[in-house]
Parts: C-alpha cells; sequence; structure tokens
C-alpha cells in the first residue's frame, strides 16, 4: 500500500489508497496485487516557509535481531566482501551482516522475484533473491533498472546457478545505517518490529527483535543515497506488532483480523536527508485495532529534536491526530514502547 504524507513543520497527515497484496511463492505476483491491501509506502512532501514542496518518498522496511546464517562452504569474510560467482544459488551467504529468515519457507531469503513479478520459493536462474540485514543495517543490492510498473525487486541475481550482485560499486551487501534512532523497550515482553523488504516484496519481514528492557537500532537510512521509487527518495518502515508477538508470527504477511503483519496496529519510519533525520509514527490502515503498548519519540541526551510524537492508550499525541513526525537535528532520538 502506499500513503500519501504531507509534512509541514511538525504535521503529518495520511491518506490510504487501495493497493494490493504480494503473490504467493511460485506464484504471478501481479495477480495478487489486484484485490488486496499492499504494504506501506510513504510519499513525504517537506513543505518550505513559500509552500514550495519538495517531494521525498518513504518506503516500508525492517531490521533483524536474528543471527547470521552458518553455512561455513559459503561464508564470505566482511573484510573481503562478496565475490561474485562464487555462491551457488541454492546456499544461503553468511556474514557481511546478512540473516537469514528461515521462517519464510524460501531458503533464508526474504523473497524471490524476477522483472516480470514472477515470485519463487527458491532463488533460481533470472531471479533476483532478496536478503534481510542486521539491525541498524539495510541491503546494498538491487538493479537500477526497475520494472516500469512501480513495483521494485532487491537483492542478489542468481545466473547460472551462481549469485551475482546487482549493485557492483560496493562488494558489502549491507551498510550500516545512520545511528540517529533507537527502540528502547520498558515492557516485560519482547517487541517485534517488522521492516518491509525494499525494494523487493514490501512485505514486513524483516525483524527487529526488541527484547524487554532491551533496546535496539533503528535504520535510518540515508535517503540521498538509499533506493528511489520512480526517481524519488524512500526511508525505512516498521510494522510494529503488539508486545508478546514473536517474530516468525509477526514478521509475515498476516492475514485479516490476524493483528500481525500487515495488519500490526502501527507503522514506524525513519529517514535521513538534507542533514536531518525524520521519525514518524502512522496508523496501519488495514488495522483499526488499538494497540497494546504505548510509544513515544524522546530526544536522547544533547540531542536537538524538533516537533512532539507519541501514541498512548490508542491514540497519537503530540503534532498530528492521525500519525506524527519529528525531526532530528543533531544528536540521536529513541522510540521508547511503555
Amino acid at each position: 500500500m502506499k500513503i500519501f504524507t504531507a509534512l509541514l513543520l511538525s504535521s503529518l497527515s495520511s491518506v490510504a489508497l487501495s493497493a494490493p497484496a504480494p503473490a504467493p511463492a511460485d506464484g504471478h505476483h501481479e495477480d495478487h496485487h489486484k484485490d488486496e491491501k499492499r504494504t506501506v509506502v510513504t510519499v513525504t512532501q517537506y513543505v518550505d516557509s513559500n509552500a514550495a514542496a519538495a517531494t521525498t518518498a518513504s518506503s516500508a522496511t525492517t531490521t533483524t535481531t536474528l543471527t547470521s546464517s552458518k553455512k561455513e562452504s559459503s561464508e564470505q569474510k566482511r573484510d573481503s566482501g562478496f565475490q561474485d560467482g562464487t555462491i551457488k544459488c541454492s546456499d544461503f551467504p553468511s556474514a557481511n551482516g546478512i540473516v537469514s529468515l528461515d521462517w519464510l519457507g524460501f531458503g533464508g531469503w526474504a523473497s524471490v522475484m524476477d522483472m516480470d513479478a514472477n515470485t519463487s520459493s527458491e532463488c533460481k536462474d533470472g531471479y533476483y533473491c532478496s536478503y534481510a540485514c542486521e539491525p541498524g543495517m539495510s541491503k546494498t543490492q538491487w538493479p537500477s533498472d526497475q520494472p516500469s510498473d512501480g513495483k521494485s525487486v532487491g537483492g542478489l541475481y542468481c545466473k547460472n546457478g551462481y549469485l551475482y550482485r546487482t549493485n557492483t560499486d560496493t562488494s558489502d551487501l549491507c551498510s550500516t545505517d545512520e545511528t540517529s534512532a533507537t527502540a528502547v523497550n520498558k515492557k516485560s515482553d519482547s517487541i517485534a518490529l517488522c521492516r518491509t523488504d525494499y525494494p523487493g516484496s514490501e512485505n514486513m519481514v524483516i525483524p527487529t527483535l526488541v527484547n524487554g528492557g532491551d533496546s535496539q537500532p533503528i535504520s535510518v537510512v540515508d535517503e540521498d543515497s538509499y533506493y528511489q521509487w520512480q526517481g524519488q527518495k524512500t526511508s525505512a518502515q516498521y510494522y510494529v506488532n503488539n508486545v508478546g508477538v514473536s517474530v516468525e508470527d509477526g514478521c509475515i504477511w498476516g492475514t485479516s483480523g490476524s493483528d500481525v503483519g500487515n495488519w500490526a496496529p502501527l507503522v514506524l519510519g525513519a529517514g535521513y536527508t538534507n542533514g536531518e533525520t525524520y521519525l514518524s509514527l502512522i496508523p496501519n490502515p488495514n488495522s483499526n485495532q488499538a494497540a497494546n503498548f504505548n510509544v513515544k519519540i524522546v530526544a536522547s541526551d544533547g540531542a536537538n529534536v524538533q516537533g512532539s510524537c507519541g501514541y498512548e492508550d490508542g491514540s497519537f499525541t503530540g503534532d498530528g491526530s492521525d500519525g506524527c513526525t519529528v525531526s532530528v537535528l543533531s544528536g540521536s532520538a529513541e522510540f521508547v514502547f511503555y
């Protein structure tokens, strides 16, 4: 799903547009797109004092607190980077910050798609095999040529049975994001934040698990160098499941009324552009259920944060009745769950 937002100073408004869902494995992505809602992609307009709008886009994505794959036969050293044509498509690469998503049933991959929106349950010739990175990191691999209909593909490319980079400017498969946001869990039980696989299926499958009393980095992508959707900048977004929902149960494409995945109650956004970090809380248009937690965005010690944003007892507080955004001018901020 694509949600278009206009940002004036600290205010944020959202309009949910009709959009489709991803296809099942080994199906055709486009067919399933006709009748179900899709994940959130936010296009944000930053409006200056002269009411001139500069459009940037924010797309949903997620992080992970799972351990990397341990297949020694396909291990790549971080200092040497990924080597094209050395790992079989049937093997999932380890190291480089990559995390295996075993519960999805795609051999560790986040999604497997081709340019015609066909999907597969295995990484095979002609397909782009998208992957998850550790918390606070984002994948670096996607082809510069993207489908013309607005869908996206990302990941490594499978050719003649072996994996190849789609962005040869870097040999690192995951890059460290801006360190200007953290999720802090004051609850006693864990919270699964599920970032969308973007560019890719846009399914919310890339997990960051924040245990009770713990904290994890939020991926604040540099929108000026990250993936662009039809020429517009994109950011990271997370679907926030209720407290106590596991990664395996929550970081999936959910079903109507399940209150997990794309039906989770809240969406969290993060991006960095023009020297500022933008952090947001947005309602999930698929869900009308209040979350079983509260959350607020607070400045870390010594940080300069403009705006006020929170979600308490099912309602948004601060600068927006149906979602809100703050800007971090210096330092960092925390999404505090309580």
